[in-house]
């Protein structure tokens, strides 16, 4: 029984830079349970068709030529996966009993022609290249594994979605094949871009790097894949600096011009997210030119592939990073590489190319010429022997430090095959198509296979879960790989970290940092920015006509602060904070009023306990010496009240001082007003009796009736009454209250007695002012009166002393804020009520204590009438 398996697409070479190419015929070969044709493969793609064959039957075709150059182990590595999983597959009972899988293998040369006609020549034979016509008598074709490149891949891909053929991609990463309308029958066994364009700004927020380059393929799949990634690193917050196209066929002048671009450039990493060969001429390039210090991120679509680079070129790889699919075990596999023998498959072309480059020899059967041509070798090559054997030694060779794609070309195979398994085993009546039928195993439409590769869900020998989602895709994970190369030239590839987009949120990346070599060799992260981090307490201003990851640093204004690194704007704190001097942090701004404990309200306080305390002794002198000429001589009834009012000024500055409550702030303005007010009355009352006691010299006089000490008292009651309606007012509308006042410092709050109207307050200095003014008018009249009644001097003197400071006050109070203004207020008290004290009492106190002889009547008198000779 002849049935069609599986077709696979795989790639083994690359396309040469060299003009010398060598006319290869892709040879069949039948060895046991499969068949192997093969071309030599540079980098692109070659088929691989499985027939689904019952052991014995030999599979016939004419040759095919093609034109192809150079051979590569890396790509031949993936071909060898899927002959180990085919060996594996016939070897295991349970899996397609009594089948034995087959394949055959074309050569795209990295050609999208190749690869058309070759995908043609599956479908419909040799000779014709007519799809859907198979002229040929060998099974139907089940379906094709590959193509590695994406580019490749998607024409390839629409004629099998047109004709229904399953398609399995191994490395095919490209984001739009994920399209079921654009490409119905395409799957492939690692994850697309779509995981990737998110993973790459993680990673390179994870390292902080924000200024990054990009170098992508001039095709579809490179252009819009690269924009993918941009939009990503962009949306992410960084910025790529340049997206510069490269391709294989590019002169080496416009490569040189981008090398140059590259050199200069302070971008320190580059994404690369291109087939690997068309970075070669440029690497050179650079290598020439001391490139060596960029940092290299690969994406999914650049294979790290060692073997098509010159030895000084793939140096400039060395601490660079890569994105590989995540890889599992394939058990044996590493022996099987081992086991590989020119004598075991004596028709694979494959083995005898591997052979020669891997030892360096040439197959005598062969022309020299062709060989050296095709494999690259000197004539002077010696001839293989067969007895070269390989060895745990040659680990290198094969590059088993990265084994991404070939795993996922291995698990290719396993798809096809459980897919055919599960179709030949369809029990009747339980099928997945119409009324419950079976596929016909004699007659199997692919179709019929595509279905169940959809549908698919199974496990690897290593026991990894495997199957497609809705967009043909096999969720999977990245592995990060590091590259790191050695002076001598050797190199390993170590995994550093993992992007799995099953995984729980924030578990998705893992980098171990520590593992990581840098292409200086250092474990230093490499600093790739456009503009240094901004610390907190500043924020980013963008430059303007540059990417926003060019910024330049501003310190946050006062008030404001940034606690974060890269900060857009800096948070203005709240009205009851502000900024520490770092602005990276709001603290509580500090309540300040006028306190005893700093020196500036100790000061005042000390002055207004010194002068309380010296106004109660004259006060007592007064009293003691109440009987005296000079005491009485103006009335000493008044004094005592002055004197006791000053007291009074005095000891009203401590309401001033401490912290506000609302007993204090309405009766600080308030007893400082009434007891002023009675102090100024009160020399107003002492000067008005002066000028009545001049005008009442003569007996018959009318002043005489208003000598007396109801008087003064009026004067003193009527003036202090008007000051307390005031007052009233002033409390019934709008009192004082205590305050935070958050406005005037921005630094600091002020804890204060809010005024209320402020009006009141300005009329209350407005009338002692008035008051002040008459006493000064009036005592200034009076100044040349006789010696008797000289005090009319030392009030006029004292009310100077009193307006002055008041008037001055009014600017000083005005200009202040705070504590200060409050100490304002008190030191013009205190200056005002000593100005008071000194210039009317201490003279008098003076001849009291110090001149006693001078207080009598006849010296008074005497004085008087010496004052009115000297007059006269």
């Amino acid at each position: 029984m002849d049935l069609c398996v599986f077709a696979a697409l795989l790639h083994l070479s690359f396309i040469g830079v060299s003009s010398m190419q060598v006319e290869c015929t892709l040879r069949h070969s039948m060895q046991d349970s499969y068949s192997l044709e093969g071309g030599i493969l540079i980098g692109g793609v070659f088929l691989v068709h499985s027939g689904f064959v019952s052991p014995g039957v030999t599979l016939q075709e004419e040759p095919l030529k093609i034109s192809c150059n150079g051979f590569n182990i890396r790509y031949y590595r993936d071909v060898l996966a899927m002959v180990f999983a085919t060996e594996e597959i016939n070897g295991t009972p349970e899996l397609l009993p009594n089948i034995s899988l087959g394949f055959r293998i074309f050569d795209s040369c990295m050609s999208e022609n190749r690869a058309i006609e070759s995908l043609l020549s599956l479908l419909s034979g040799r000779t014709g290249l007519v799809p859907g016509y198979r002229c040929p008598k060998q099974p139907l074709l089940a379906g094709v594994i590959g193509e590695t490149m994406s580019s490749l891949t998607v024409p390839m891909a629409r004629i099998m979605g047109a004709l229904h053929y399953p398609q399995i991609s191994h490395a095919s990463v490209f984001s739009s094949l994920s399209d079921k309308q654009q490409f119905p029958s395409f799957l492939r066994t690692v994850p697309g871009y779509t995981f990737q364009n998110i993973a790459l700004p993680r990673l390179m927020r994870h390292f902080h790097w924000t200024w990054v380059g990009m170098i992508v393929s001039k095709d579809e799949v490179g252009l819009q894949g690269g924009q993918g990634i941009r939009k990503g690193i962009e949306d992410s917050g960084g910025c790529v600096a340049f997206m510069e196209q490269v391709n294989l066929r590019y002169s080496k002048e416009k490569i040189l011009q981008l090398a140059e671009m590259i050199g200069k450039h302070s971008v320190k990493v580059i994404i690369v997210h291109c087939p690997e060969v068309h970075m070669k001429l440029l690497l050179q390039i650079l290598h020439e030119h001391g490139v060596t210090s960029k940092v290299w991120i690969f994406t999914a679509s650049f294979t790290i592939t060692p073997g098509i680079l010159d030895n000084d070129a793939w140096k400039i790889f060395n601490g660079s990073l890569g994105l590989v699919p995540f890889t599992d075990h394939m058990q044996d596999f590493e022996k099987f590489l081992y086991s590989l023998h020119p004598s075991k498959y004596p028709s694979d072309i494959f083995v005898r190319l591997f052979w020669e480059k891997a030892f360096k020899c040439i197959f005598s059967e062969m022309n020299r010429t062709d060989i050296a041509s095709s494999n690259q070798l000197d004539l002077r090559a010696e001839f293989c022997l067969g007895n070269e054997t390989l060895g745990k030694e040659s680990r290198a060779l094969f590059e088993l430090d990265d084994l991404s794609y070939t795993y996922h070309s291995y698990t290719a195979v396993y798809a096809f095959a459980h897919a055919l398994n599960t179709l030949i085993t369809c029990q009747p009546r339980q099928g997945p198509f119409s009324n419950g039928s079976c596929a016909d195993v004699n007659n199997i439409q692919p179709w019929q296979i595509l279905h169940y590769l959809k549908n698919l869900h199974f496990k690897t020998p290593a026991g990894e879960e495997i199957f497609f989602d809705a967009n043909g895709d096999a969720p999977a994970a990245y592995d990060i790989l590091n590259v790191q190369i050695s002076p001598e030239g050797g190199f390993q590839f170590i995994k550093v970290g993992k992007l799995d987009p099953n995984a729980e949120a924030g578990k998705d990346i893992t980098v171990n940092t520590d593992s990581i070599m840098w292409s200086d060799g250092s474990v230093q992260v490499p600093h790739s920015v456009c503009s240094d981090s901004c610390p907190p307490g500043y924020r980013k201003a963008a430059r303007e006509g540059e990417p926003i990851c060019c910024f330049d640093c501003i310190p946050c204004s006062q008030g404001e602060i940034s606690n974060i690194t890269d900060a857009v704007k800096c948070l203005k704190c709240f009205e009851n904070q502000w900024s520490n001097e770092r602005h990276d942090e709001c603290t509580q701004k500090d309540i300040e009023f006028l306190t005893f404990h700093e020196p500036l309200g100790l000061t005042l306080a000390i002055s207004a306990t010194t002068m309380t305390f010296l106004t109660a002794s004259l006060l007592c002198v007064f009293i003691k010496f109440g009987d005296t000429p000079i005491v009485k001589a103006n009335n000493r009834e008044l004094s005592y009240l002055l004197l006791l009012s000053l007291m009074l000024c005095f000891l009203c500055s401590f309401l001033f001082i401490g912290s506000p409550k609302k007993v204090t702030c309405v009766l600080r303005q308030t007893v400082f007003g009434i007891v002023f007010t009675v102090s100024v009355s009160c020399i107003l009352a002492k000067t008005v009796i002066v000028v009545i006691a001049f005008q009442a010299t003569d007996p018959n006089s009318p002043a005489r009736r208003w000598l007396g000490s109801k008087t003064p008292i009026s004067i003193v009651f009527f003036c202090t009454l008007l000051q307390v309606l005031v007052f009233v007012v002033w409390l019934l509308n709008s009192p004082p209250f205590p305050e935070l006042n958050m406005t005037s410092y921005k630094e600091k709050i002020i804890f204060e007695c809010n005024e209320g109207d402020a009006i009141f307050f300005y009329c209350m200095l407005g009338y002692m002012g008035l008051l002040a003014t008459v006493s000064f008018i009036v005592a200034f009249l009076s100044r040349n009166l006789p010696g008797s009644f000289n005090e009319a001097k030392l009030i006029t003197f004292s009310m100077l002393v009193f307006v002055s400071v008041w008037i001055s006050f009014i600017p000083a109070y005005l200009s202040t804020r705070g504590k200060y203004m409050v100490a304002v207020e008190v030191f013009a008290i205190l200056c005002s009520s000593a100005g008071l004290l000194g210039c009317i009492f201490i003279p008098k106190c003076y001849i009291i204590l110090v001149r006693p002889e001078r207080n009598t009547k006849q010296h008074l008198v005497g004085k008087s009438q010496f004052g009115s000779k000297k007059k006269e």
